[in-house]
């Protein structure tokens, strides 16, 4: 069992910055590849970012590449998301979860069975 919790969500200007971080229960935290994904209202919760359980790979939807950087810190138990240069459709409550199905895509919400409650994210122009 993982129980994860975000923080770091707020309000900013559209150019600026926010860090997001998930804190991660459980002595297994590196066996688990960690994803961050968005649901903004009326939307389907869309994939942003996975990162490999070592740190050594990471993955992003085209929507954020070069924007925003995926790491992890498994001494901390803790996966962050680096967002630069937010725009407003970048306006989402974010999530994390821990992914512990191998056969579907990082990109794919089941791939993933634990979740944490999410924080906002409102970019304003």
């Amino acid at each position: 069992q993982v129980q994860l919790i975000e923080s770091g969500g707020g309000l900013v200007q559209a150019g600026g910055s926010l860090r997001l971080s998930c804190a991660a229960s459980g002595r297994t935290f590196s066996s688990y590849a960690m994803g961050w994904f968005r649901q903004a209202p009326g939307k389907e919760r869309e994939f942003v970012a996975a990162i490999h359980g070592s740190g050594g790979s990471t993955y992003y939807a085209d929507s954020v590449k070069g924007r925003f950087t995926i790491s992890r810190d498994n001494a901390k138990n803790t996966v962050y998301l680096q967002m630069n240069s937010l725009k407003p459709e970048d306006t989402a409550v974010y999530y994390c979860a821990a992914r512990t199905t191998l056969l579907l895509p990082y990109s794919s919400t089941a791939s993933y069975n634990y979740w944490g409650q999410g924080t906002q994210v409102t970019v304003s122009s």
